[in-house]
C-alpha cells in the first residue's frame, strides 16, 4: 500500500505537493488539537471568531505559496521523470538534495506564521500565554517539518537505482544514517515531550485540561514515534540483510551479485562499494584466467596479488636466479605435418600440449611457451623452489608415459640445469615472459639427442646432481655426448634401472640394454624438425 502510495506521489503532477500540505497540515493540525485540549480556544473571549481570521490568513498564504511552490519542484526535479529518459548528472545531484531543501523551504513558510498566530492569540489572552502559545507553534513548525523531511526522503527512494546509474556515489550529507536517526528522535520524542512539558508547566489551564492534552502528546508521540521508528529500522534492516546475502554470495565465488542502490545514505555508499567489490572481484579472475592461460594460474594468481618475491615470485621485470628447463620436441613433425590434414595434426598436437601443461603445471613448473611442435618449461622461475630438479625429472617421466601411453606421437624431452634470467623481454607496448641462458640451449640439445635414445628421455649431471636421493636413483649415465655448438662433453642421463654394483664402487651406474623399454610406434620416423 505504502509502495503504491509512493509511486502515485512519484509520478502525479500534484503528488509531490499533495505530500508537502498533508505533512504540513499534520503539524498545524496537531497544534490546534492541542490548544483546543488544554482550554485555550475558551479563553479568547468574545473576539474569538475574529481572532481565528486574522491567524488564519497567513496559513492560507503560505500554504498557497507551498502548493505554488510544490508543483514547481515536481517539474525541477522530476522532468527527466516525466520525459521517460535518465537524468543528467545535474539533475540527478539535485534530486538528491530534494528533501532536506523542501524541509528548510517548509521552516521558513513557518517561522513568520509562527510568530503572527503566537502575537494574535497572546493579545487576545493574557500576556503571559504569549510564550507558551509561541512555544507550541514553534514546536509544532518543528515536528511538521521533521515528518515532511522523513516522507520525501522516503519518496525519492525509488529513483535512487536510476540516479545511481549516472552517479558514481549517491550518498548527501543530509541523508545520512545519522541525519535520519536524529530527525526520527525529533518526531519520535524530543518534540512531542518538549510540548507536554510546555502544556504541564503552563499554569493557565485547568488540572484536567492539562492531563488530557498531557495524554493526547504522548498518544501523538507513541503514533508518530511507532510509524517513523518502524520506518526507520526497515530503512536500515532490509539493505542491510541485501548487503549480507550479497557478500556471503561473493565469498561462495559468485561474481556476478549486483545490490541495488536504493539509499542516499552511507548504506547506498556500501552498497556501491559491494557491487564494485564484486566488479573487481570479477575483472581480477577475468585477467587470472587470460593471464594464466600465458603464464600459467599460479603465477598469474601470485603477480595480480602484487606480492612479488615476498613470496618466491620472481620479479617480472628481471631476475636471475638457477632453474630447471624442460624441452619437449615432436620427431619427425615435417612428416607428419605432410601426411595430416592441418586439422588433425594440431587436434594430435593439442593433446600432446594438454598433457605437457599438466605436467608441468601439477609439478609446479611454468610451462613458458609453445614453439610450434614444441615446449618449453620452466622449475623455478618465476615461483621460487627449494628443489626445482626433481619436479623437473618428475614431470619428464610423465610427460614420456603419458604421450607413450597414447600412442599419437613420438618425442624427444632434455632436462637442463643452470643460472639464467627470468624477466620480461620485448618492447613497452608488448612484453613476454621468458628464459634466457645457457640451460635452456642444453635443454634443447638434449632433446634433440633424446630422441634417438630408447626411453627418449635425456638429462643433464647438473640436474641429476640438484635432483632429491628418491628420483636421483631411477636415472642411469646413458651416454657421453657432445652437443652441438658445446665444447665441452655433456652426460646425458636416462631413467631406466641401475646396477646396484655400481653403485657400491662409487662409479656411474650404467643402462641395462635388456630392461629398457622398446620405442614407440612413430619412432622409425625421421627426425625432421
Amino acid at each position: 500500500m505504502i509502495s503504491r502510495v509512493i509511486l502515485w506521489a512519484l509520478r502525479a503532477r500534484w503528488g509531490l505537493s499533495a505530500v508537502v500540505m498533508a505533512c504540513n497540515l499534520s503539524g498545524l493540525a496537531v497544534i490546534t488539537i492541542e490548544l483546543w485540549l488544554s482550554g485555550f480556544f475558551g479563553r479568547l473571549g468574545s473576539d474569538w471568531l475574529s481572532t481565528f481570521v486574522q491567524v488564519s490568513i497567513y496559513p492560507s498564504i503560505g500554504a498557497a505559496i507551498g502548493i505554488v511552490l510544490a508543483v514547481r519542484d515536481r517539474t525541477h526535479y522530476f522532468g527527466w521523470l516525466d520525459q521517460r529518459r535518465a537524468p543528467t548528472e545535474s539533475e540527478a545531484r539535485r534530486l538528491l538534495q530534494l528533501p532536506m531543501g523542501i524541509t528548510v523551504r517548509a521552516l521558513a513558510i513557518w517561522i513568520p506564521g509562527v510568530i503572527i498566530a503566537a502575537a494574535l492569540f497572546a493579545h487576545a489572552t493574557a500576556p503571559r500565554n504569549f510564550a507558551v502559545v509561541l512555544s507550541m507553534f514553534t514546536l509544532g513548525a518543528l515536528e511538521s517539518a521533521a515528518i515532511t523531511y522523513l516522507i520525501v526522503d522516503r519518496l525519492i527512494r525509488p529513483t535512487i537505482p536510476v540516479v545511481a546509474e549516472v552517479l558514481d556515489d549517491t550518498a548527501h550529507w543530509s541523508s545520512t544514517v545519522l541525519m535520519r536517526v536524529l530527525v526520527t528522535f525529533a518526531v519520535v520524542g524530543a518534540v512531542p515531550l518538549l510540548m507536554m512539558i510546555t502544556v504541564l508547566a503552563d499554569p493557565t489551564p485547568e488540572y484536567t485540561d492539562r492531563i488530557r492534552t498531557a495524554i493526547y502528546l504522548a498518544v501523538v508521540g507513541l503514533s508518530a514515534g511507532s510509524v517513523a521508528t518502524a520506518a526507520l529500522s526497515r530503512a536500515v534492516a532490509t539493505p542491510m540483510h541485501t548487503l549480507r546475502d550479497a557478500l556471503d554470495r561473493i565469498a561462495r565465488g559468485e561474481l556476478d551479485v549486483r545490490v541495488p542502490i536504493g539509499s542516499t545514505s552511507e548504506i547506498g555508499r556500501l552498497e556501491h562499494s559491494v557491487n564494485e567489490l564484486a566488479a573487481n572481484l570479477a575483472e581480477r579472475e577475468r585477467m587470472l584466467t587470460v593471464f594464466g592461460r600465458h603464464v600459467g594460474t599460479e603465477v598469474a594468481e601470485r603477480a595480480l596479488s602484487g606480492t612479488g618475491d615476498t613470496i618466491g615470485v620472481t620479479d617480472l621485470n628481471g631476475d636471475t636466479r638457477v632453474v630447471t628447463a624442460l624441452f619437449v620436441d615432436v620427431t619427425g613433425s615435417v612428416a607428419l605435418a605432410t601426411e595430416l590434414a592441418p586439422h588433425d595434426f594440431v587436434t594430435k598436437l593439442n593433446r600432446l600440449l594438454s598433457i605437457v601443461v599438466a605436467a608441468t603445471e601439477e609439478n609446479h613448473g611454468l610451462v613458458n611457451k609453445f614453439e610450434g611442435d614444441a615446449a618449453l618449461c620452466i622449475f623455478g622461475a618465476p615461483i621460487a623452489l627449494d628443489d626445482n630438479a626433481t619436479p623437473a625429472l618428475r614431470a619428464a617421466r610423465r610427460i614420456r608415459d603419458e604421450v607413450t601411453a597414447a600412442g599419437e606421437l613420438d618425442i624427444g624431452i632434455g632436462v637442463a640445469r643452470g643460472m639464467v634470467f627470468a624477466g620480461d623481454v620485448g618492447a613497452d607496448t608488448r612484453l613476454e615472459f621468458t628464459v634466457i641462458g645457457d640451460a635452456v640451449n642444453e635443454a634443447a640439445r638434449l632433446t634433440t639427442e633424446a630422441k634417438q635414445t630408447p626411453r627418449r628421455i635425456l638429462a643433464s649431471q647438473a640436474v641429476i646432481d640438484a635432483a632429491a636421493e628418491f628420483e636421483r636413483s631411477k636415472w642411469a649415465l646413458h651416454d657421453t655426448l657432445h652437443l652441438r655448438g658445446r665444447k665441452e662433453p655433456t652426460p646425458g642421463w636416462t631413467d631406466v634401472p641401475v646396477r646396484t654394483s655400481g653403485l657400491r664402487n662409487g662409479t656411474a651406474p650404467q643402462v641395462e640394454p635388456e630392461q629398457v623399454a622398446p620405442p614407440v610406434a612413430t619412432a622409425d620416423l625421421a627426425n625432421d624438425h
